[in-house]
């Protein structure tokens, strides 16, 4: 009888392709995406009483290189960033392009109140404002009576 704690398990793939998927996976996962396929920020979402806080992480960046899009209630925040540089020497030229973009929408709730939103840009974060419409801020505490 076999000892239940002590299995054997045999693996038949090359080391040396072993190597190379550990390589790809460590490629896929520590470098950013954003210098292959462009960034996708991280966003915090906070309820408040009596406003919503959308918090969009975006370091690096400045705040004309936003915008923002309100259709009915739908909130979109893209960015797209284009560089180039050339350098010239004696017997070589070297072109470099570098585009970055996202795009990310949120669909609002009805309570808030869209005339009002406001942004401002600090720090790295992009911080959306969103009040609630006053009859959202009401909350009804009451106690109901079972029947």
């Amino acid at each position: 009888m076999e000892d239940p704690k002590m299995n054997l398990i045999r693996f038949n793939q090359h080391p040396v392709s072993m190597l190379s998927e550990l390589l790809e996976d460590f490629d896929r996962n520590f470098y950013s995406n954003t210098e292959r396929t462009g960034m996708m920020p991280a966003v915090n979402i906070r309820e408040r009483e009596d406003h919503f806080l959308l918090e969009l992480a975006a370091p690096g960046m400045k705040k004309d290189d936003f915008k923002i899009k309100l259709d009915n209630n739908v909130l979109t925040i893209s960015s797209e960033q284009k560089e180039e540089s050339e350098e010239t020497q004696e017997k070589f030229t070297r072109k470099e392009f570098h585009y970055q973009s996202f795009s990310r929408s949120f669909t609002l709730p009805k309570s808030i109140d869209l005339d009002k939103i406001k942004a401002d840009y600090n720090n790295g974060v992009l911080s959306l404002n969103m009040p609630k419409r006053e009859e959202a801020k009401v909350a009804i505490n009451r106690e109901i009576a079972i029947s």
